[in-house]
């Protein structure tokens, strides 16, 4: 891989907005013990289109809430800071992820599919194996890919290495990412995560979502992503070249706990939620 292209994807990183301010306030505001559900409800009523997507996403099926949620503050009131937080973090990536990547053979609109189902998967994985931080699952398994936007076109130039390398190698699509650009999607996007000033454990998450038996700081978190991706991949949401080959680690399930039948319900249980456009 010729160093221009590493400068060129150190350049895109750089390039990519930092997360809304509206959003930093947000997340600050559901850390803090004292804030209320007014005053993040008067933080993100500023921003008409992050209040539309906030009301939309909470009251989409997969939060189940039994009456029409009409403000931001009942969502904050129903659903929680927690939630809202990862519902919040959610719209604002929303556009990024929405674009098309043709350097990965994703039409428009099918990365942010696949990001929102693995976020959805990983939450519902999180609820099973009792994992205490059902935003932080949810989170990092939505900004898993984000590494593809930064390296989309630097894949429309490679795309056809890397697909031949799988073809005839037998390797994974990400082995065969770091053999010809010499870097991966996984790293870049936890590259992206940490300009974003997340915490630690998500960076590692999205790192290693491929390998999560490498995870040292959060195992479980990893683990989670890790098999939300592979059952979204499974379910063939939002899949574009680097759906060929993807192992699942068994150590991943080992770590959760988890056998093939009940991977199997969670997935008819997703598809029940996916027929909600408004998850979406």
């Amino acid at each position: 891989m010729s160093k221009r292209s590493m400068e060129s994807v150190v350049e895109a990183v750089n390039d990519l907005p930092s997360l809304p301010h509206i959003v930093v306030r947000v997340m600050e505001l559901c850390e803090d013990p004292d804030s209320t559900a007014q005053e993040i409800a008067e933080i993100l009523n500023q921003d008409q289109a992050m209040t539309a997507r906030v009301l939309r996403m909470s009251n989409s099926a997969f939060y189940g809430f039994p009456r029409r949620i009409a403000t931001v503050a009942d969502a904050i009131v129903f659903l929680g800071f927690k939630t809202i937080r990862s519902i919040v973090m959610a719209a604002s990536v929303s556009d990024i992820l929405s674009q098309e990547m043709e350097g990965y053979a994703l039409a428009y609109g099918e990365l942010w599919k696949h990001s929102q189902c693995s976020a959805m998967a990983a939450r519902l994985i999180g609820k099973k194996t009792r994992f205490v931080k059902l935003d932080l699952a949810y989170t990092a398994a939505l900004l898993h890919d984000i590494g593809k936007v930064i390296l989309n076109n630097i894949m429309k130039e490679a795309y056809h290495e890397v697909v031949a390398k799988v073809n005839t190698d037998n390797v994974s699509f990400i082995e065969a990412e770091n053999e010809i650009l010499g870097f991966n999607h996984a790293l870049i996007g936890s590259t992206v995560a940490e300009k974003w000033n997340l915490p630690p454990e998500l960076v590692e998450a999205i790192a290693l979502h491929h390998h999560p038996e490498q995870a040292e700081i959060n195992k479980e978190l990893t683990a989670i992503v890790h098999l939300a991706d592979a059952i979204c991949v499974s379910m063939g949401i939002g899949i574009g070249i680097d759906g060929m080959l993807y192992p699942i680690s068994e150590e991943a399930l080992e770590i959760l706990g988890l056998n093939e039948l009940e991977i199997e319900n969670m997935v008819s249980e997703l598809v029940d939620v996916f027929v909600d456009e408004q998850s979406f």
